[in-house]
């Protein structure tokens, strides 16, 4: 067993991953010094999370040991290594959100979707990550789902954009 695999096991679903995907970006910037970062990026961009199957192949590629790899991924919040849903909802308890409310924001969005922070929707349309801030203090509290910004959300608000993306999901399927 390989380090990333003792460090990893329990946090990483693993399954079939088609590495074919990010040759080009690990061979693009394999010889760039201080590259790690983007090429996590860009492997983050291709399967929306950091793949276990991925981390081994950049590690044999690069040279960059499995654990310098997990300790970046660990450290920067940006990076996922648990696949995610369609909809990535990110729930802001900044300051502002934790004063106006996000707890309850958090609290309906589970009795919505049965999901707490971290966890994907047993459909696998949603997925919840708790955030620090998304610098919208004026709208709080607010939460971000696939880049679109919601704000001054209610527990009843927040059970109504989600009922509504998930009836569009469907449609569109």
């Amino acid at each position: 067993m390989n380090l990333v695999q003792c460090c990893c096991e329990e946090n990483i679903k693993t399954g079939s991953v088609d590495l074919s995907l990010i040759v080009e970006i690990v061979e693009k910037y394999k010889d760039t010094k201080g590259s790690l970062i983007t090429i996590l990026q860009g492997v983050q961009e291709i399967y929306n999370y950091v793949p276990m199957e991925a981390i081994e192949y950049i590690a044999e590629h690069t040279g960059i040991k499995p654990a310098k790899i997990y300790g970046v991924l660990t450290f920067y919040t940006q990076f996922r290594m648990n696949p995610v849903g369609k909809n990535l909802i990110m729930l802001c308890h900044g300051t502002a959100c934790h004063v106006n409310g996000s707890e309850r924001i958090e609290e309906a969005i589970h009795e919505e979707l049965g999901i707490g922070d971290g966890q994907t929707s047993e459909d696998e349309l949603f997925t919840l990550i708790n955030v620090a801030c998304l610098g919208c203090c004026s709208l709080s509290p607010v939460m971000m789902i696939n880049g679109e910004t919601y704000g001054k959300l209610t527990p009843q608000s927040t059970k109504k954009i989600i009922a509504d993306i998930r009836a569009k999901d469907k449609e569109e399927a």
